[in-house]
């Protein structure tokens, strides 16, 4: 593909910026001048773009894109030449405007898959021909049901250097048929997510809608070097466990300017369940997210619960959430062990939600009855700071631990409203330590009321 076409594309991309990180610059930079939005810091640098000069199109395999033919012959073989044949640099696959159904496919390494405007790759909706592999270590089964799982729509697993990108084109996992099959309670095993990774590095996603996963929308497991930006995911919000991006067992990720409503957390930094967890011991680490607004049920920005093999310095900022569940969430049991610890939540506009803060340790189910109900996690280190929340029911639950409690939790400058005519929403502590600064309404008596430091800048 020419250089010039995605000059051009770059060049579009920064000039369009969405609304949803227009939205976001005007909520938290008092000055609207040029220089101020394009000194935005970003992390998305750990991953430079690929410029692939080598590229084919889906159509030159025999892909249609009438929104009936079947194409998964055509994605498959195209993806087939691209790891034979090795051109250097690596290889784009274009996916020109119109509807291509197709079954699950995997990628392979130095690839571009990128979606033109109007192109939308759609999943067939039959369960029978979806493949299973096997579960993932780390989690010992199926994270709903017992033995293996379904793939996920779009699959990666061992892989350099991937791309996933386009002009706001659509990967569609017509999920209806998997949530009917969840609340019917036929599934035979876990349901596939829309995108997932496994054990890659060096991958890019971007610039696309991701709509009606199946299961969790995005999902980088055991991966180093992710970058996850200008992307809207989209799923109802009755649709069951449509996380939007889910770090797993991973380093080095970056979600920025990105837009998520759906039915589930919009991101769930997660690391293994219980024992399985446990004896994988991969945390995950260095996750950045900033610039997002979203939309949910239950949680906006949430570490947990599956946390065994351990989650720290985890970076969430300039985050706005509408109608939510709640808009931060740390959470974790009894049986899982490993350890939560250098969280930063900051700068964080809540409007609309049941709570506002909860960080608990009692909080999700076991993979079987093998677990360690004496495998207790640490949960230290937690900052959130300049906080501000509109029509919130509950301003925050603590409940640490009786046998470990959380200790350094550190709130500063934040501030809860409640319902127009009632009274301000309240805390509930318990098991806890650390310090509170000018927060409204004052949370509980574990957390000493002092300027704790650098937490309150």
């Amino acid at each position: 593909m020419p250089s010039l076409f995605y000059e051009q594309t770059a060049i579009k991309t920064k000039m369009l910026l969405s609304p949803f990180l227009t939205l976001t610059i005007l909520l938290f930079f008092s000055s609207s001048s040029v220089s101020a939005i394009y000194s935005i810091p970003t992390c998305s640098n750990i991953v430079p773009f690929k410029n692939r000069t080598d590229r084919i199109s889906i159509t030159d395999y025999g892909g249609v894109g009438d929104g009936r033919t079947l194409n998964t012959k055509a994605f498959r073989e195209a993806v087939y030449r691209i790891e034979h044949l090795k051109r250097p640099g690596g290889t784009v696959l274009y996916v020109p405007q119109g509807v291509y159904l197709t079954e699950s496919f995997n990628l392979t390494s130095h690839m571009t898959l990128y979606l033109a405007a109007g192109a939308v790759i759609k999943a067939q909706q039959e369960s029978r021909n979806w493949p299973l592999i096997a579960p993932l270590p780390s989690y010992g089964r199926g994270r709903e049901l017992p033995g293996g799982r379904y793939i996920s729509f779009i699959h990666g697993d061992g892989l350099t250097d991937v791309v996933i990108t386009g002009e706001n084109g659509t990967i569609d996992g017509q999920g209806d048929m998997w949530w009917n099959m969840w609340r019917k309670r036929t599934l035979k095993y876990t349901r596939p997510s829309l995108v997932e990774f496994v054990n890659s590095q060096d991958i890019i996603i971007s610039n696309l809608i991701f709509k009606n996963s199946p299961f969790w929308n995005i999902h980088p497991i055991y991966c180093n070097n992710v970058v996850v930006r200008y992307v809207t995911i989209l799923a109802p919000r009755d649709s069951p466990n449509t996380d939007g991006v889910d770090p797993d067992s991973s380093s080095n990720m970056c979600i920025e300017d990105s837009y998520i409503s759906t039915g589930d957390d919009l991101v769930a930094v997660k690391s293994g369940w219980d024992e399985y967890g446990i004896a994988y011991g991969r945390p995950s680490s260095g996750i950045t997210i900033r610039r997002l607004t979203g939309s949910s049920p239950f949680a906006g920005i949430a570490v947990g619960s599956e946390t065994s093999g351990g989650v720290e310095n985890v970076l969430a900022e300039n985050i706005n959430l509408f109608n939510m569940g709640v808009g931060i969430h740390i959470k974790t049991n009894k049986g899982r062990g490993g350890f939560i610890k250098n969280i930063t939540v900051a700068h964080v506009y809540v409007e609309n939600a049941r709570q506002g803060i909860k960080i608990a340790g009692d909080v999700g189910g076991h993979p079987d009855e093998k677990y360690n109900p004496d495998a207790l996690p640490v949960v230290k280190g937690i900052t959130i700071r300049n906080v501000w929340g509109v029509k919130v029911n509950r301003a925050g639950l603590i409940n640490g631990l009786k046998n470990s409690p959380f200790t350094d939790v550190c709130l500063s400058v934040i501030n809860f409203h409640g319902m127009t005519g009632s009274s301000a929403p309240n805390w509930k502590c318990s098991d806890v330590s650390g310090f509170a600064y000018q927060v409204s309404p004052w949370p509980c008596s574990q957390l000493h009321n002092q300027e704790p430091g650098s937490c309150a800048i």
